[in-house]
């Protein structure tokens, strides 16, 4: 069981990857779709030509991005899950998602489903009706020129968890002395050729039945309206603590149960693909379309990353003992800047997580209400993070039709609702938030420290070098593999600058410190001697 939530943890880590790549492509692509927008900049910008050649280059390449988000999930995939010899098991998973895929093709070729058969005029002309012949057509797609079933990112997923499974099964066979040379790492793309191919022939027999079932659980969120985006950010927010927040929101963002369009013959699934279609195509879609799919999105977060978070790191700070306000104060404005520009919340919201299930549930229902309420708002606010970034670039230079006054609105009624929200929980419940713990964490202060002494210091506190076995990192937290759990010190790591400590299973730990971790990993990782 704890190996299984290992997996589960190392999965949602790898999610990250492309997401992070993807985020930033998303702001780079908001940022173009404002300065061609004659509403924004004026007509006399929208008609410069070498700007606008820039611009346009700029949208090709975030499409590009867009386009192959399933390649990029089936390599991050097979990376993160991966035991060791981790770029054989990122090739493998090239080789395995284009594999599987001409599995898929074949399958459906010898179905007679070509590219020719099933275009709408095609099927129209086989007795079908107008309308099911372009639910049917859209079914499929052309993927890195290969025809295939339209399985968006779950195909990645699928094909790069099949490849990192044989990977970590054969990486280190040995073959009989004649063939030896095929052996260990080298067997890996090998048997990923033998194997993938008929997963995609599988593939396409279950599919229609997965697509369906998917589709069916989308139509049924989207007939929730607004509830069913309460229940994504109330969820969302209650699964931070345990990392798995990472797989709801991607399952949104990338499958039908984000939402689902078809333009021109082609499906576009998954809240974030519909979103950014809009900006790399504009006009393509509808307000209404977009609409469907941005409640998913950041707009549900900018109230309460923006404004709520930062009212509660202040109500924090007022309820800490005055000879630590000092350290609090510090504390807490690094928390509230990094939610408030980037959406980065874990900083913050582990120093009160674990300490009060209350606090933690009181923030989850306002965060889901926040959802609820930007979409009875109608606003159309894409992208991921939820800070002053995402409102800035995709809410006001969106224009009028974003609404994205209403998010600023909530959030000055955060603001106040977060802040004696906390403060009265906080001193009604004598919750230890920083600064209030007991007497005993009291007596040690967290002392500046360099970088080197810092690092020195993780590593104590994971047990030693000898307890460690591997090192990795997210947005916000050291994600470390260690021997033994009983030689981790919460009380060490704590003073090192953590936010919070947590067990994932017995041989997983995370610890938080914000945006500054990857740093903190890398020195980390040069004092153990590990290659970064």
């Amino acid at each position: 069981m704890n190996d299984l939530s290992s997996k589960v943890h190392g999965f949602g880590k790898a999610l990250m990857m492309p997401i992070s790549v993807i985020a930033a492509a998303g702001i780079f692509l908001g940022l173009a779709a404002a300065l061609q927008n004659p509403a924004v900049t004026g007509d006399a910008f929208a008609n410069l030509k070498y700007p606008q050649l820039v611009i346009g280059f700029i949208r090709q390449v975030a499409g590009a991005l867009f386009a192959n988000l399933p390649l990029f999930f089936a390599v991050a995939s097979a990376i993160g899950l991966a035991k060791a010899e981790k770029p054989t098991a990122a090739f493998a998973a090239v080789i395995g998602f284009i594999a599987m895929h001409v599995g898929v093709s074949a399958s459906l070729a010898a179905q007679n489903l070509t590219a020719a058969t099933t275009t709408v005029p095609a099927l129209i002309a086989k007795g079908m009706t107008p309308t099911a012949a372009q639910m049917f057509s859209a079914q499929f797609t052309p993927m890195l020129g290969i025809f295939t079933f339209n399985m968006s990112v779950l195909g990645g997923v699928i094909s790069g968890l099949t490849v990192v499974a044989l990977h970590n099964r054969f990486y280190t066979v040995v073959l009989p002395t004649a063939v030896s040379f095929f052996g260990g790492r080298r067997f890996v793309p090998i048997i990923t050729v033998v194997v993938l191919p008929l997963l995609g022939v599988v593939l396409s027999l279950i599919w229609p039945t997965i697509g369906a079932a998917i589709a069916w659980v989308g139509s049924l969120i989207g007939q929730s309206g607004q509830y069913g985006a309460f229940l994504l950010g109330f969820f969302e927010r209650l699964l931070i603590p345990t990392g798995l927040h990472h797989i709801l929101n991607e399952t949104v963002r990338f499958t039908p149960i984000g939402g689902m369009v078809t333009v021109d013959n082609h499906t576009i699934v998954g809240a974030l693909n519909i979103f950014n279609t809009t900006l790399t195509h504009p006009g393509l879609l509808s307000d209404e379309q977009v609409r469907a799919s941005t409640r998913f999105l950041a707009q549900g977060k900018i109230p309460v990353m923006m404004f709520g978070l930062p009212g509660a790191a202040l109500a924090m700070y007022h309820c800490a003992r005055p000879e630590h306000k000092k350290r609090v104060k510090a504390l807490m404005m690094a928390g509230a800047l990094a939610s408030f520009t980037t959406g980065i919340t874990e900083p913050l919201e582990f120093c009160f997580v674990f300490v009060s299930p209350v606090l933690y549930l009181f923030h989850a229902v306002l965060c889901g209400l926040s959802f609820m309420l930007m979409d009875v708002f109608h606003l159309m606010i894409g992208n991921v993070q939820g800070g002053a970034i995402d409102l800035v670039v995709f809410g006001v230079l969106g224009g009028n039709k974003t609404h994205w006054w209403y998010a600023v609105l909530l959030g000055v009624i955060y603001f106040p609702v977060y802040y004696f929200g906390f403060r009265l929980i906080i001193t009604r419940l004598r919750i230890e938030t920083p600064g209030r713990e007991t007497q005993e964490e009291e007596a040690v202060e967290r002392k500046p420290l360099s970088a080197n002494e810092r690092a020195e210091n993780i590593i104590t506190g994971l047990g030693g070098q000898q307890n460690i076995a591997d090192v990795d990192c997210c947005f916000t937290r050291l994600r470390v593999r260690v021997k033994d759990m009983k030689q981790v010190i919460d009380r060490t790591l704590m003073l090192t600058g953590a936010s919070g400590v947590k067990r994932v299973s017995d041989n997983d730990v995370q610890v938080i410190y914000g945006p500054q971790v990857e740093k903190i990993a890398q020195d980390v990782k040069v004092t153990l001697g590990v290659s970064t």
